[in-house]
C-alpha cells in the first residue's frame, strides 16, 4: 500500500478540508463598442499596412455570497496613414460560486483561472466583430494570464494589496 506523505486525503487537499468547488454560473458582454470612423476612406484604397495595438486586462470582484465575476477588459485599435481604421473595446465576463476556497487562492483563481475559462469566448466575439465589420478576423493569439497576474501583483507591491475588488 502507498504511503501519503504530503498531508493530503489523496485528492489534493488538506487532510479534513472540504475540495475547491468552483461553478461558472454564467458568461456575459458588460460592454462592447465597434468604431470604423475612416471607412469611406479606406473604400478608396487600403492604405498603408495597419499598425495593431491590443491592450488586455483583467479584474475580479465580489458580487455576492460566494458569487465572483471576473473580466476581461480588450481593446484593439487598427491604425494606418489614413487614420483609425477601427476601433474595438469589449468587456466579458464570467460569474463563478466559488466554495471552500483557502483566502489566498481566491485572488489567483479570479485574475488567472476565471479569465482562462471565459477567454475563447471572448476571442470568437473579436473574430466574428471584425469580420462582420468588413475586416478580416482578428484571430487572438492565447494569453498568459498567470503572467498577467504576476505583474499586476508585483505592481501592486509587497504592501499586500489586493487585486480583487
Amino acid at each position: 500500500m502507498a504511503e501519503n506523505t504530503k498531508g493530503t486525503n489523496g485528492e489534493g487537499t488538506a487532510a479534513g478540508a472540504p475540495p475547491i468547488q468552483a461553478q461558472i454560473v454564467g458568461q456575459y458582454v458588460k460592454d462592447l463598442s465597434f468604431e470604423s470612423p475612416n471607412i469611406t476612406k479606406l473604400l478608396g484604397g487600403p492604405g498603408d499596412n495597419p499598425n495593431l495595438k491590443i491592450e488586455v486586462n483583467v479584474n475580479a470582484k465580489r458580487v455576492g455570497n460566494d458569487l465572483y465575476e471576473s473580466g476581461i477588459e480588450f481593446k484593439a485599435v487598427a491604425t494606418n496613414n489614413i487614420g483609425t481604421i477601427y476601433d474595438l473595446e469589449a468587456v466579458y465576463a464570467g460569474l463563478f460560486k466559488i466554495t471552500s476556497i483557502p483566502p489566498e487562492a481566491l485572488e489567483p483563481f479570479l485574475l488567472i483561472n476565471g479569465p482562462t475559462l471565459i477567454f475563447p469566448f471572448l476571442r470568437r466575439i473579436v473574430a466574428d466583430l471584425t469580420r462582420e465589420g468588413g475586416f478580416p478576423p482578428l484571430l487572438l493569439d492565447p494569453i498568459d494570464f498567470a503572467g498577467l497576474y504576476i505583474r499586476r501583483r508585483q505592481e501592486a507591491g509587497a504592501a499586500g494589496k489586493s487585486l480583487v475588488s
